[in-house]
């Protein structure tokens, strides 16, 4: 009995067994699973086996799994501008503007190539320890912005590549090549995605309803299309982002014109479209276009997005019901899942780690030797030198020198936005320090970057329970409810971050916890103080029970709350904290009584010093996306006046009266109109925002151990005067391809050597059309030192009575030794003379003549002309 059990037993195991091996080698053989097969395949196959609501869900950048099928949960968002975003112990590059006044799309490539493997790196090592798949731990990449920087006051301009379409278009091919891989590879390293199209560039103030219509034709086939174009059809880019603003009346996201005729049917583009986060919930919030999610969310599918991005809450889903009414078919949203699924597929994400090279980079690439040092030479290559009256630059190493300024000893200005977290920065200071002595580095902050008053601090005078400073519970979850995990008295003015892995407190997690931080203070007289704070998260402050501001942001932004006291009484301080989101939480408060900023006590400490480093200019607690910030020139993250903040003015200009030598190193994302500096100034360096190495980089130039070559991607004007309105989005007398009268030109940047430009040569005068012209260009160093220069050559169409004064077509760095001579060798392809054809209303070559500039700046006075005619 017990032996006929057993066989019976064994032989219904064999049965199970076999059947679950029947199910498992068909499961292998369903097409979607099979990596031998196209990406179109097998999301083809994918697709027919989805419920509508699935289709739904994975068309949002927040995609939840689909476990029956064995797809993972997977996100869209995830950044690299320069840099793996939103993650700490990268290698944090110089902002993109910084990296644009290289010219050098080779490093360009170098470096995101290097940002890829350390987001595969992070990727990895998140997918072994079983981390689901986050905001910002992704392998898609929302980068690179290549807008053109037509305004100096938009604050996200630091973003882009500059203003001129064609040197954005060389570093945006090298940035989409870098992150997504070798061409001919089978799986993409990373997608990259090519933001936003098309034609923002500010204001960030009424992005969300600005209706941008009468623009140009010529305007948008020039300017504003360009590096979209190239791209597309030069890097093969896997997504395109739409942007917020209306063009002709339509949402960028639900604009067919863009995202139909000209993206896919004019260029051939083939992969997915992705909105910007809130675009498509904005056309029936902000731009009215829809009546409501249901309507916006067919609209924006119908249009040509593929993937809705939102906070929460993702009007996508609601795909379904708009089915139901009739307003999209399903065979419609299979249309642009498919786009959606040959993206995941092309990844790898979907298969079998053994299949996939990138899946094996290891954390060890992670801000290696390597990456910092390709984030020095950017930084380095980046330094643009303005101004050097009498030679004063390179600095002696043997003289006292006085370091000044609010940027001196700042090191999240150097990493700009959009940014990730450093292992190591090397602040300016820093950087100056190393090349001298101690007792030869004086150092003063001097001022503050915009406020004309200083806050003395009355942290010292708060106290709770008999002990000094606050008192601070947290809770490990948002809701400062259950039981507390940790608590703390802070003594000093709060500052506290994630960054780094850093824990707010021990037994604090790193998300999903919150705080309340308590004290009382007791007024020493009646008086106007101020609460000086900032958060990434949620924050609120009470005073005796009364919320005097509450905020959720996703970055750190300086507010001032101004409150009257009265002398004796008791106020009852309260914070309440919530980490949020994806983002890293971040908390910084402190309160007192400002003073007027008094330069007289400053010169007192400089006595005996003349020579001065200023280093200011702005950050990106003042300019930057969307941003809460109100100071008088500034306005939502863009400016209002493009002059250095008056307390920094003023600040130099006592400098200068007290006799110093002032070298002035401007640390700014865009262009300031520098005039007053021009006068007060001895030297002036623009040194961008400089990432982790941006310090060393400006110390190298400073004092001579490396000699500075980058040249301005953007126009310096001389006076906000000289812009048209912000919102109007002609060229008209904005860049140097339409006005002629700058402080500093595009292309312009100085050396510690001189350079001629010799005559050039052309290999042809006259071409046909697919031909091209070859110049040969001499460089000739008169100096006595090695440099290198950039040699830049424009085309302008001869008779062109409404186009452009002239357009960069071509550039080159040459090296040149001390005395010697080197050639520039510049192609110019056919459709290098290709301009805006009113008549027949497309881009194409004209033949007829055109002028061929050449030189080291857009200036007229620095260039040579030559003549081309198109046969």
């Amino acid at each position: 009995m017990k032996k006929s059990t057993h066989l019976s037993l064994k032989g219904g195991l064999f049965v199970i067994a076999a059947l679950l091996f029947s199910v498992s080698s068909w499961a292998q053989q369903l097409p979607y699973k099979n990596p031998n097969l196209s990406s179109e395949e097998r999301a083809k196959d994918l697709i027919s086996r989805l419920t509508l609501s699935e289709k739904a869900t994975l068309m949002c950048d927040i995609s939840d799994a689909v476990p029956r099928l064995g797809i993972k949960k997977f996100n869209w968002w995830s950044e690299a501008l320069h840099g793996f975003a939103n993650n700490g112990n990268v290698t944090v590059f110089p902002e993109p503007v910084g990296m644009a006044a290289s010219f050098d799309d080779n490093l360009v490539y170098k470096i995101f190539d290097a940002v890829s493997d350390e987001a595969r790196a992070k990727y990895n090592e998140a997918t072994k320890k079983g981390l689901e798949n986050a905001r910002f731990l992704s392998l898609s990449v929302w980068t690179p912005n290549v807008n053109i920087f037509r305004d100096p006051r938009w604050g996200r301009g630091q973003e882009t590549y500059g203003e001129d379409p064609y040197l954005t278009s060389r570093m945006g091919v090298s940035v989409v090549k870098g992150l997504q891989g070798p061409a001919d590879a089978k799986y993409r390293k990373l997608l990259a995605c090519a933001k936003h199209f098309a034609v923002h560039s500010g204001p960030e103030w009424s992005r969300h309803s600005l209706n941008i219509n009468n623009l140009d034709p010529r305007d948008l086939w020039e300017t504003y299309l360009p590096a979209f174009k190239s791209l597309v059809q030069k890097s093969d880019v896997r997504q395109v982002m739409c942007a917020y603003q209306r063009l002709d009346d339509e949402p960028c996201c639900g604009n067919t014109q863009l995202l139909q005729r000209i993206l896919r049917d004019e260029w051939g583009y083939k992969y997915m479209v992705v909105a910007d986060c809130g675009a498509v919930s904005d056309f029936y919030t902000s731009h009215k276009v829809s009546s409501d999610a249901v309507h916006a969310a067919s609209k924006g599918v119908w249009a040509g997005t593929d993937v809705e991005c939102q906070w929460d809450n993702h009007i996508y889903k609601q795909l379904p019901d708009a089915v139901a009414k009739g307003l999209i078919t399903e065979a419609e949203i299979n249309k642009h899942l498919l786009n959606v699924l040959i993206g995941r597929f092309d990844l790898g994400e979907m298969d079998d780690d053994a299949l996939v090279p990138w899946s094996k980079i290891p954390m060890s690439v992670v801000n290696n030797e390597e990456h910092r040092k390709l984030a020095l030479d950017m930084a380095l290559k980046s330094m643009t030198l303005l101004q050097n009256k009498n030679n004063i630059l390179p600095l002696s190493k043997s003289k006292k020198i006085a370091v000044v300024g609010p940027n001196a000893n700042d090191k999240p200005m150097l990493w700009g936005n959009y940014n990730g977290t450093p292992v190591r920065t090397i602040t300016i200071l820093d950087g100056i320090t190393s090349k001298l002595s101690a007792n030869k580095v004086l150092y003063e902050k001097g001022c503050d970057l915009v406020e004309d008053k200083v806050t003395e601090s009355y942290f010292p005078q708060c106290s709770i329970d008999g002990k000094k400073g606050f008192k601070v519970s947290y809770w490990n979850n948002k809701d400062l409810k259950g039981d507390v995990v940790a608590t703390q008295q802070i003594v000093n003015p709060i500052k506290l971050t994630t960054a780094g892995q850093h824990e707010f407190a021990t037994g604090v997690r790193l998300e999903g916890f919150s705080g309340k931080y308590e004290t009382e203070f007791v007024a020493p007289k009646t008086e106007e103080i101020v609460f000086k704070c900032g958060a990434t998260g949620y924050f609120e402050l009470f005073v005796n029970g009364e919320s005097l501001v509450t905020y959720n942001n996703w970055r750190t932004l300086p507010s001032r709350i101004p409150y009257k006291v009265e002398s004796g009484k008791k106020y009852k301080i309260e914070i309440r904290y919530a980490q949020l989101n994806n983002w890293e939480a971040n908390i910084e408060f402190n309160l007192g009584k400002e003073v007027d900023v008094d330069y007289s006590d400053l010169l007192k400490k400089l006595k005996g010093v003349d020579v001065v480093v200023f280093v200011g200019g702005l950050s990106t607690l003042l300019e930057g996306e969307e941003m809460p910030v109100s100071y008088p020139g500034f306005k939502g993250g863009d400016r209002t006046d493009i002059e250095l903040p008056a307390v920094q003015r003023n600040c130099l200009k006592a400098l200068k009266e007290a006799g110093k030598q002032v070298i002035f190193v401007n640390c700014s994302g865009s262009a300031i109109a520098l005039i007053p500096e021009t006068e007060s100034c001895d030297a002036i360096l623009q040194a961008w925002y400089g990432g982790e190495s941006g310090g060393q980089a400006v110390a190298d130039v400073l004092f001579g151990d490396y000699n500075p070559s980058g040249k301005l991607p953007i126009t310096f004007y001389k006076s906000v005067k000289q812009l048209s309105d912000f919102e109007d989005y002609s060229m008209k007398g904005r860049t140097y391809r339409y006005m002629s009268d700058p402080l500093f030109p595009f292309g312009f940047g100085l050396s510690y050597t001189t350079f001629a430009i010799g005559n050039a040569k052309l290999s042809n005068p006259e071409i046909k059309s697919n031909q091209s012209v070859e110049l040969t260009i001499p460089v000739s160093n008169k100096g006595k030192r090695s440099g290198t220069e950039i040699v830049q050559v424009y085309v302008r169409m001869v008779n062109d009575t409404d186009g452009p004064l002239k357009t960069l077509k071509g550039f080159q760095r040459v090296e040149v030794a001390a005395g010697k001579t080197a050639q520039a060798v510049i192609n110019l392809p056919y459709n290098s003379f290709e301009f805006f054809n009113r008549n027949t209303v497309k881009m194409e070559v004209v033949p007829g003549e055109y002028e061929v500039l050449y030189g080291n700046s857009s200036a007229t006075k620095d260039l040579k002309t030559a003549k081309v005619r198109i046969l």
